[in-house]
């Protein structure tokens, strides 16, 4: 193997990584203020790509135009399965919370089936297309863009949490509900916000993808299991670790494609899942 294909993979895999890092701090957002893990997330994901696609295909309107209206449509989403499903099994055994949100995966992959057809597609001619030649390597322009955007994305969504009002009444809601109540948070709001905004993240992340990535009603059960691995990777509720979490995941992946056998790629970064589960359960970096 040359270095330059060495080299390739690592650039493509850290590029692969920004977005996974995306999707994941979705999960990892809402895990973090009530421990529920959304199985319904890439399902979520798949709307956003499929809302990109069918703006597309009936307007012309290409995803970099249409995803501030994907990212409104899955933040309504959220706060909505939130206000519909969430906030009823709150309190209920862990095997309802489970079981909710399994069946809300389970009912828009099959209403997608249902509607869409099993068939793949994919957004011919976008705005960003061609590639980039940089000392031999050469870079996807979409994927590029895809990745720069799902990092100014990801650094948005840190500044919010970190830096505004009602980002750190979300860490303090997570940190502890009935505390945050008794200091005048409407803890009740939060909960829904952090949905709306979780579902807004892979909302972006979804028209990001349709720009160079086949859209099905499946399409999102991959990336939700890379993004799972990725929030323990980086630490259940630990937001701004998903990044590096994210970029490690992409590495693993397309390296191990290239190193061992393409067809491996995810048993290499499930391996890694479970040394690191084994080794250190709260993930690299622990709690936000």
């Amino acid at each position: 193997m040359t270095v330059e294909i060495l080299l390739q993979s690592v650039i493509s895999g850290i590029l692969m990584g920004f977005v996974y890092a995306l999707i994941a701090a979705g999960l990892s957002l809402i895990f973090g203020l009530m421990e529920i893990v959304n199985f319904a997330h890439g399902e979520f994901l798949m709307l956003a790509m499929f809302g990109a696609f069918w703006t597309w295909a009936l307007w012309s309107v290409d995803p970099l135009l249409s995803l501030p209206l994907t990212t409104a449509a899955l933040f309504l989403l959220g706060v909505l399965t939130y206000k519909g499903i969430i906030r009823w099994i709150l309190d209920g055994p862990m095997l309802t919370q489970i079981f909710a949100t399994f069946g809300l995966a389970v009912f828009l992959r099959s209403g997608a089936q249902f509607l869409f057809g099993v068939d793949f597609r994919l957004i011919q001619n976008p705005w960003i297309q061609g590639r980039i030649s940089l000392g031999g390597l050469f870079i996807g322009l979409p994927q590029l863009t895809a990745s720069l955007a799902a990092l100014a994305a990801f650094g948005f969504l840190y500044w919010f949490l970190t830096r505004t009002e009602t980002g750190l009444a979300l860490q303090a809601t997570a940190q502890d509900r009935q505390a945050a109540s008794l200091m005048g948070i409407d803890t009740e709001w939060m909960f829904a916000l952090g949905w709306g905004i979780g579902s807004a993240c892979v909302g972006v992340a979804g028209a990001l993808l349709a720009i160079f990535f086949y859209v099905f009603p499946d399409v999102g059960a991959t990336f939700a299991l890379l993004a799972y691995v990725t929030v323990a990777l980086g630490g259940f509720g630990n937001v701004p670790a998903t990044l590096l979490a994210g970029v490690i995941v992409g590495l693993v992946e397309v390296l191990g494609g290239v190193l061992i056998n393409p067809a491996l790629k995810y048993a290499v970064v499930f391996l890694l899942y479970l040394v690191v589960v084994l080794w250190r359960p709260q993930g690299l970096f622990g709690k936000f």
